[in-house]
Order: structure tokens, then C-alpha cells, then sequence
């Protein structure tokens, strides 16, 4: 159960942020909530232009705006103006709402090898099991029914949430985040066909998960089939994505749900994914590469690119296509006109 916010004045919020809190400054805040349902105890948010009308409706006791729309509002209204209310909002999320967590301490019934080792402060929670030869970094938290398998190493204040599974020798780097039933180090898709049938191909390589790594729920990462499957510092996954062996994603990039990255492909720091969008195997996207929901990548992708369509192209010409297409049908209609009048013509 998430604990009873805490007052704080509007003058409070604002230092925490770094704005300025304009207006009733002792005013006392107890929550945030969108601008139609706030109440006079609650803080407002005005980021989108689009939503300047609902902001001077609002009954929130303040609003955290941009400079940029300020002016927007009644002059009369109490406010707390920073550069971006975008990056401000989890600070102040994160003071209101961010549950206690669990104490230090293994639970009784958690399974923990002896050959394990464990930083202090570590909590596990019901049915935790620990397998041979792992380490756990300090401040880790594991809930119940994690898995942590052979040889896998932990860094510090990495949290799993429950039914996470780690394979053998998987490496997580500090402040990793583990979805609900998310794996990391699982076998990869492999097989070769053989005289008796499909043979599987061992997948014998590493997983290593950079620093500030989170990982939605039900997301899966392979393990290298030789090498290693890698992804850098602060990648950010949506629940159900797939990464497949032997691949390597940048640091910062971000993909939202049922983005599947194929084989030993190469993904480059600071892209972003769309839903459902996907590559193929072995090709390269580069640095900063934006790839709209349900795009298809076939080939490499130079940096800076924005991709759409399947098979990917230009984003631009992607949607110049789609716009041709939807007006086919008139076009089949003049078409046809023309060539009745083609065919009188001829009669002539």
C-alpha cells in the first residue's frame, strides 16, 4: 500500500526542482493529479500548449508549467515555473508516492547456496533461489520467487522484481531494474538441420546488462550463442521485448513493446523504437536512429536517421507512399473514365 503523501508547500516543491514557485508560496500540496481531477490540495501539470484552456478551468491548488507557458495562465494562478515540467515531475512523483522498501534480510523461506555471495543490505523476499558461485552487489532487493542461477553476478541496489529468472554468468551492472517475469541470459534461437531432423546449436556465450539498465515485464534477453549479447548503460526496454544472441544496443536507446531486435545485429547509442517495430539479422542502425512503431528493418540504418514501413524506408517517403496509395481508388476511377473515352473515340 502506497503510504499517505506528505504536505509540502509549493515554496518547497519549487527548491526541490529548481523553479520558482509564483503565487500562495505556503500553499501545501499533498499529491499531483491530472488538471481535470486535481483538487486544491494538488498539483497540476501544463506541458502541451494543447492544454491551456483545461489549466485555467482546473480547480489544482497550483500548476507546474513551463516558462514558455507562463503566460498562458491567470496571472492570479499559483504556479511553480521550471525550463522543463517534463523532467521535473518525477522528482516530485518520487517524493510523493515512492513506496517504503522491503527491509534487509533474507526470508525464511528463501534457497540460498552457501557458495553465494551478498552484499549488505540485501533483502529477498518469499521463495528466492540462489544458485552456486553468484554474487550480489549491496542494496539489491529481490522479490519473491527470483531466480538467480550458477555463476550470475549482481551489482549494487539492482532490483528484481517477481519471477525474474537469471541465467547462469549473467552480468548486471548497478541500478539494474527487472520487470516482473522478465529473463535475461536465456538460450537463443539456434538450430541447424541434421540427417535426423533439427539439431540445437548450444549457446555457450555471455549477457551483460550495463548500468542503469530497465527491463519491462516478460521482456527477454539471449544469451551470446559464442560471444556476448550486450546492452549498455541506461537502455530502457518496454514490457514483451525481445533481444535476440549475440546483440549489442547502445547506450540511452529505448524501445517500447514488442520491439524483437534479430541476431549479432548492431544498434547504436541514442535510438528510439516504436512499437512492434523490428530488424533483421546481422545489420547495423546507427546513432541516433528513430524507427517508428511496427517498422521493419532490412538493411543497415545510417545515424540519425527516421525510419517507417516495412520494408523500412525514409520515414517521409514512407508516408509520401502510403498517401499515394489511399487515393488509388480515385485514380482507378479516372482511369477508367479515360479509357471509355479512349474507346468512344475509337467508335468514331
Amino acid at each position: 500500500m502506497v503510504p499517505e503523501p506528505a504536505r509540502l508547500t509549493l515554496a518547497d516543491l519549487a527548491t526541490m526542482v529548481g523553479g520558482r514557485a509564483v503565487g500562495d508560496v505556503d500553499k501545501e500540496i499533498s499529491g499531483v493529479a491530472s488538471l481535470e481531477k486535481a483538487g486544491p490540495s494538488d498539483l497540476g501539470l501544463l506541458v502541451d500548449s494543447g492544454y491551456s484552456r483545461p489549466a485555467l478551468d482546473s480547480p489544482a491548488g497550483a500548476i507546474l508549467v513551463s516558462s514558455e507557458l507562463e503566460a498562458t495562465l491567470d496571472p492570479t494562478r499559483s504556479r511553480i515555473v521550471v525550463k522543463n515540467p517534463r523532467v521535473a515531475l518525477p522528482v516530485i512523483l518520487e517524493r510523493f508516492y515512492s513506496a517504503p522498501g522491503p527491509l534487509p534480510g533474507v526470508h525464511d523461506t528463501a534457497i540460498v547456496s552457501e557458495s553465494s555471495k551478498c552484499g549488505a543490505g540485501v533483502s529477498m523476499g518469499p521463495y528466492v533461489v540462489i544458485e552456486d558461485d553468484v554474487e550480489i552487489g549491496e542494496g539489491s532487493t529481490l522479490h519473491a520467487h527470483v531466480v538467480v542461477r550458477r555463476g550470475a553476478r549482481l551489482g549494487q541496489r539492482v532490483t528484481l522484481h517477481p519471477h525474474v529468472v537469471v541465467y547462469p554468468h549473467v552480468q548486471l551492472g548497478d541500478r539494474v531494474v527487472l520487470h516482473a517475469g522478465a529473463r535475461v541470459g536465456v538460450d537463443g534461437f539456434g538450430y541447424t538441420r541434421a540427417d535426423e531432423g533439427l539439431q540445437r546449436i548450444p549457446h555457450v556465450g555471455g549477457c551483460v546488462i550495463g548500468d542503469d539498465v530497465e527491463i519491462g515485464a516478460n521482456s527477454c534477453v539471449d544469451r551470446g550463442s559464442i560471444g556476448e549479447t550486450v546492452l549498455k548503460e541506461q537502455v530502457k526496454l518496454d514490457n514483451l521485448v525481445h533481444i535476440a544472441h549475440n546483440v549489442t544496443v547502445g547506450p540511452r536507446t529505448v524501445m517500447a513493446a514488442q520491439v524483437g531486435i534479430a541476431g549479432s545485429t548492431e544498434v547504436g547509442a541514442d535510438t528510439m523504437w516504436g512499437g512492434q517495430a523490428g530488424a533483421k539479422d546481422h545489420i547495423r542502425v546507427g546513432d541516433g536512429a528513430r524507427i517508428a512503431g511496427r517498422t521493419g528493418l532490412t538493411e543497415d540504418v545510417p545515424a540519425g536517421s527516421t525510419m517507417g514501413g516495412f520494408p523500412a524506408r525514409s520515414l517521409k517517403e514512407f508516408l509520401k507512399a502510403q498517401a499515394l496509395l489511399f487515393r488509388l481508388g480515385s485514380l482507378r476511377r479516372r482511369v477508367r473514365v479515360l479509357e471509355r473515352l479512349m474507346a468512344a473515340r475509337d467508335d468514331r
